[in-house]
């Protein structure tokens, strides 16, 4: 279910919610439940210009990452509000930069490393911090991040319990003894500013560039 929400409940800002809405679900592979929050005004509105953006999504799926819980706001949104009261789909006029939080859940984290877009991303971590590959799973352990590999032709598992942390921007996984550790590549347009394993789930927070 889904509930976009206008402050001012304006037809204009109403229209721009659903489209918003729209707009955001075909970016999306898949979204559990979606919810977004306008700020600004109907007359900023007519002039192309959105204060920001609150979007709250669960069980999201955006390029083969399996999120189990998405926060984020947005900065100032530049909006081509004629075409959109003429019935035809939202376009954003420029880039924007996004804020707020991702969280994964062990199962999430699998499954997103399991995909073959980031496949190779999750046995290089796996062969990093553990020595082999491929990686077969992800779990928490109280307040680790457990990662389980399999080495080719072999029958035992070994599994290696680590921390994250944000470094530099980007998330660094560490064993908990210290020893080896691993930092994810990043996109340019993302900056990891906190990682943190909380409630069952990997939470990163940080900033990104959206590109339109």
């Amino acid at each position: 279910m889904s509930s976009p929400d206008a402050r001012g409940n304006g037809p204009v800002m109403q229209l721009l919610a659903s489209g918003l809405q729209l707009w955001i679900r075909q970016q999306c592979q898949a979204i559990g439940s979606l919810d977004i929050q306008l700020e600004g005004s109907a007359l900023q509105l007519l002039r192309g210009r959105l204060t920001g953006v609150q979007l709250l999504a669960r069980r999201v799926v955006y390029r083969d990452l399996h999120l189990e819980l998405v926060e984020l706001r947005s900065g100032p949104i530049q909006v081509h509000i004629g075409n959109l009261l003429k019935g035809h789909p939202l376009q954003l006029e420029h880039a924007f930069q996004i804020q707020g939080q991702v969280s994964f859940t062990p199962d999430g984290l699998t499954r997103s490393l399991s995909a073959p877009i980031w496949r190779s991303l999750g046995d290089n971590l796996s062969e990093e911090l553990l020595g082999i590959a491929p990686l077969v799973e992800l779990r928490m352990h109280r307040d680790s991040l457990v990662f389980t590999a399999r080495g080719l032709g072999a029958r035992d598992l070994v599994e290696l319990e680590t921390s994250v942390a944000a470094v530099e921007g980007s998330v660094e996984i560490r064993s908990r003894a210290g020893n080896v550790s691993s930092r994810l590549p990043m996109d340019p347009g993302i900056t990891i500013e906190d990682a943190r394993l909380e409630g069952g789930m990997l939470q990163l927070l940080g900033i990104a560039r959206v590109s339109v």
